[in-house]
């Protein structure tokens, strides 16, 4: 993919490709957490992880700046609680 040209679909975003990466690690290392946090953190994480590429391809299909912005924020949070932990 060239990247002077604009994405057509929110998988061409290299944002996005790493997000989806990130979620797959995530779902990697959390299959060794203990089975009584299947519930808990397990599922925190991995909710937060899904949370990323999701928003950022909801974001890509807004037409205006403020609600494509509102998702990229979202995904940023859930990336920033991700990296407290």
């Amino acid at each position: 993919m060239e990247t002077n040209k604009p994405a057509k679909k929110f998988e061409d975003l290299l944002v996005w490709q790493k997000a989806h990466a990130y979620v797959i690690s995530v779902y990697q290392v959390t299959v060794t957490f203990p089975k009584e946090e299947i519930y808990g953190l397990t599922s925190q994480f991995r909710r937060a992880a899904v949370s990323i590429p999701a928003n950022i391809a909801e974001g890509f299909v807004k037409r205006g700046q403020a609600d494509r912005l509102h998702f990229y924020y979202i995904a940023q949070g859930s990336l920033h609680f991700l990296k407290l932990c």
